[in-house]
């Protein structure tokens, strides 16, 4: 939209640059600015810099900078308007009415169809774990992993169609094939044409904080591999800044939050009572995500694996936590493997460990 200079300067006056940025990022006083480690490149010495004085900020390791509507566009993958709204909401100012440019329509218009088209994806998920054939097996699976119909319902999961499906349904639901064929959820292949990526595996919805669907983690219910599948990167996705169940973690009224490996870690630390709980996206702890729980919490719990690989993760992702500013406790579940097991063996006897820290 456009805004005249004055309300574009007003807003960005009643955002301080350091103050909007501590949001994301642990500064430390440094001379006459800050430092912390940079959210947009990973890096173990901090040479990200914000300057009061100047209102700007700078990486010296990526090159990146500019002030603080750059900051949120970057970061948040906002478009100009978004942040200049995001930024006014935040210093109380109301905006007037303003016009949208043409390229602002355009990609505002493709975020939301995205949004909509992931959210009828997942209902076409859960559908078909209740009614399809094949969702039956989908959904013994789920039983025989001890998971209450009520905690399926919450997380949203579902089943991924052997012969497919989805790419007619949300065809039928008036998605073009070029929204389509962004969305990561479909591959191409000149005999069958578009097809289900996810085919023949139990669905977990990935949400925003926000709780708007962004993507989609698969599981197969055998020994093939690769055990899960992701979505990939997207307009709304990227694995880097999220995790997995903070769209309710950030509503519990506990103190701290809890680090797991895996979708089924979560999702039976929350049957369990333990709401606080979230997991990386298939990759490794990032800094934005140590950025993001930093957001609602100073305290982490890590619970890992418990195996050799599931140590040396939790022994990277200490420093990555801690360099945001989080006070970090390791979970020690031996002889148990992961928190899904741990819990399924420790939580209905009277000792329930983690309910101490």
């Amino acid at each position: 939209m456009r805004y005249s200079g004055d309300i574009i300067e007003e807003v960005r006056a009643r955002n301080d640059i350091v103050d909007v940025i501590s949001t994301y990022v642990n500064l430390k006083k440094s001379g006459s600015g800050y430092k912390g480690l940079c959210p947009f490149h990973n890096e173990k010495s901090p040479s990200f810099s914000v300057s009061p004085s100047k209102q700007y900020y700078h990486c010296f390791g990526c090159g990146v900078g500019g002030r603080v509507y750059t900051f949120l566009m970057q970061y948040e993958n906002y478009t100009f308007t978004e942040a200049l709204k995001y930024l006014a909401d935040r210093a109380g100012i109301k905006l007037p009415e303003g016009e949208m440019t043409e390229e602002e329509k355009r990609k505002a218009s493709l975020k939301q169809r995205m949004y909509d088209m992931y959210k009828a994806a997942a209902v076409y998920y859960y559908y078909q774990l209740y009614n399809s054939p094949k969702g039956k097996d989908a959904y013994k699976y789920l039983k025989d992993r001890q998971l209450s119909d009520d905690i399926i319902k919450k997380f949203g999961l579902g089943y991924s169609n052997v012969n497919g499906g989805l790419f007619a349904y949300l065809k039928s639901k008036g998605f073009n094939d070029g929204v389509l064929m962004q969305s990561g959820l479909f591959s191409m292949d000149e005999k069958r044409g578009a097809y289900d990526k996810f085919w023949n595996r139990v669905m977990f919805p990935i949400m925003d904080i926000n709780n708007k669907v962004i993507g989609f983690g698969g599981r197969v219910m055998s020994d093939a591999k690769p055990k899960y599948l992701n979505s990939p990167e997207t307009l709304l996705f990227d694995k880097s800044r999220n995790l997995f169940g903070m769209n309710i973690a950030r509503s519990s009224r506990r103190k701290n939050l809890i680090i797991c490996e895996g979708y089924m870690d979560v999702i039976s630390l929350h049957q369990a009572g333990f709401d606080n709980a979230v997991a990386s996206l298939g990759t490794a702890l990032t800094g934005m995500q140590a950025n993001l729980l930093k957001r609602f919490t100073d305290n982490i719990l890590v619970t890992y694996d418990s195996d050799e690989a599931g140590r040396k993760a939790a022994m990277r992702a200490i420093p990555i936590l801690r360099d945001a500013g989080l006070s970090v406790k390791v979970i020690n579940m031996k002889p148990y493997k992961d928190p899904d097991e741990f819990i399924k063996n420790l939580f209905a006897s009277e000792i329930h460990p983690l309910l101490y820290f």
